[in-house]
């Protein structure tokens, strides 16, 4: 970035601050910090249910399954997509990720209105 005499960002370079100025990355944030809460939500209440019901396991055992298995898919996945990005551009790799990703909890919510109708408000839109 080039500086001015006076060590300053050149107004051109500037970067603006503020909620108002970020609202579409605010809201972005917003958006996915609320469906990785929703997923871990659903870890919480229906895992240990499932773990006890189907696969008879305790609630320690089934909570060490669960962080394990996180842990060592994030892990590959990371190491696959930093292999990407370094290959095809850091943006490209987390637009084809978005992709990918962003249709899951439609789905889920789809499969939800289906199951549970609620007189037919939702059902003409998914």
């Amino acid at each position: 970035m080039a500086r001015t005499k006076a060590g300053s960002a050149p107004d051109s370079t500037r970067v603006a601050l503020g909620l108002r100025q970020n609202l579409a990355q605010f809201m972005l944030l917003v958006a996915v910090n609320a469906l990785v809460g929703g997923t871990l939500g659903q870890e919480r209440t229906v895992l240990p249910l499932l773990a006890g019901q189907v696969f008879q396991l305790d609630l320690y055992t089934s909570a060490l399954t669960y962080i394990l298995a996180f842990g060592l898919s994030k892990a590959a996945t990371n190491y696959f997509a930093g292999t990407l990005s370094d290959r095809y551009g850091r943006k490209r790799v987390l637009i084809a990720g978005w992709l990918v990703a962003v249709p899951v909890p439609l789905r889920k919510v789809s499969s939800l209105v289906r199951q549970f109708p609620s007189g037919g408000l939702y059902e003409g839109l998914l």
